[in-house]
């Protein structure tokens, strides 16, 4: 793997500066991080937004559709969403949106805790051209081509790495 030149804070600055009109026009909603880069992504835009309600987090591997082929994750950990959702405005942030799959899951175990007003869905890097579900983020940093794989390390700092197609098929 080979670490991208791309400015992750540079990103995080624009997708915060996106999403001050929302919170204009919402402004209690409230900010969900799915774990683990989508986590640290929301950690930086929840401080730079200086939002005042505890950032929520949730972890989708109970949630994911491909359970039985690549097994359960052995570091889960419980979501944690310390408001109540119903009716709320919520921010949705991942890493990487590719192919609309973990989104779904998110949905799933949001909806899970109750009915959203709304999700406004936010995400770093867009791996635009490999949806296999018809998801796309309101928000996104950066889009890339599909045949790149990446893997966000962090949180600090947080950056983005990218596997050779060598690396991929080996």
């Amino acid at each position: 793997m080979q670490e991208l030149d791309i400015d992750v804070n540079a990103l995080i600055d624009k997708m915060t500066a996106e999403l001050k009109p929302l919170l204009i026009k919402y402004p209690g909603a409230k900010m969900i991080g799915i774990r683990t880069g989508g986590e640290w992504i929301a950690q930086s835009l929840h401080r730079q937004l200086e939002l005042t309600d505890e950032l929520g987090v949730i972890d989708i591997s109970f949630y994911r559709d491909d359970f039985s082929k690549i097994g359960l994750n052995p570091t889960i950990k419980p979501s944690h969403i310390p408001w109540d959702v119903e009716d709320q405005h919520l921010i949705l942030v991942d890493d990487v949106l590719f192919t609309g799959r973990t989104v779904r899951s998110a949905l799933n175990e949001i909806f899970d805790f109750g009915r959203p007003a709304s999700v406004t869905l936010v995400t770093l890097l867009d791996r635009k051209g490999c949806r296999e579900l018809p998801l796309q983020a309101d928000i996104v940093g950066m889009p890339l081509k599909c045949e790149q794989t990446l893997k966000l390390t962090g949180p600090e700092p947080l950056k983005i790495m990218i596997s050779e197609p060598s690396e991929v098929s080996a």
